[in-house]
């Protein structure tokens, strides 16, 4: 396989997507008729995601628990208008992109997060560390730290599209709708955001 066939995810993948994606809009039509269970079980399957989102954007797990309950409250409220005109996961964190938008411009006005918190994040990747010695796990936290604070810099649409993108793997044309901008929007902005990463941890990348 080719570098540029590996870009485009396999006919199995997309169709995941899919059925993952039909899985949701029922649960939301149940969810519209006041099924609590249903709601429950919408929660249970992406919460960790809109968490892990927040809380990359913010750098506090703490509040990101918070917007993500702001979140599927206002599921749960706007239930039974939801009409799936797009993805269910592209109406959700479209959602969440309001919020935490709105939440990092009142924190700019009003900083009020401490350094300890930011290095706190729910969405860091576990790895298997078994066998490395503890310079290396000291090497790698701190390489993950950095990272956090390299994507923390970022303007909040693009920190937003690499975090959607790196985090929960999402095509350019849902992050494009996430952000009402255009595929070649979402491109550049992503191209821009990776520069500037790359410029932040040029040290590292050295190393």
């Amino acid at each position: 396989m080719t570098s540029s066939e590996s870009n485009f995810p396999s006919q199995e993948q997309e169709t995941d997507r899919e059925v993952a994606n039909r899985h949701d809009v029922e649960l939301m039509e149940r969810v519209g008729k006041g099924d609590a269970a249903a709601f429950e079980e919408l929660v249970r399957i992406h919460q960790r995601a809109v968490v892990g989102t927040v809380a990359k954007m913010l750098g506090n797990p703490a509040e990101a628990e918070d917007i993500a309950q702001q979140v599927f409250l206002r599921v749960w409220k706007s239930a039974h208008r939801y009409e799936p005109q797009a993805r269910f996961t592209t109406w959700l964190f479209t959602i969440a992109r309001n919020l935490v938008f709105n939440e990092v411009r009142r924190r700019q006005r009003k900083p009020t997060v401490s350094v300890d918190e930011r290095e706190e994040s729910s969405h860091h990747v576990v790895e298997d560390r078994h066998g490395s010695s503890p310079g290396e796990d000291l090497l790698q936290s701190e390489l993950e730290a950095a990272v956090d604070r390299a994507i923390e810099s970022l303007p909040e649409k693009q920190r937003l599209a690499v975090i959607l993108r790196r985090y929960e793997e999402m095509p350019y044309e849902e992050i494009g709708e996430i952000l009402s901008m255009s595929v070649p929007a979402v491109k550049s902005l992503l191209f821009r955001a990776r520069t500037q990463l790359r410029s932040s941890l040029k040290r590292y990348l050295e190393d």
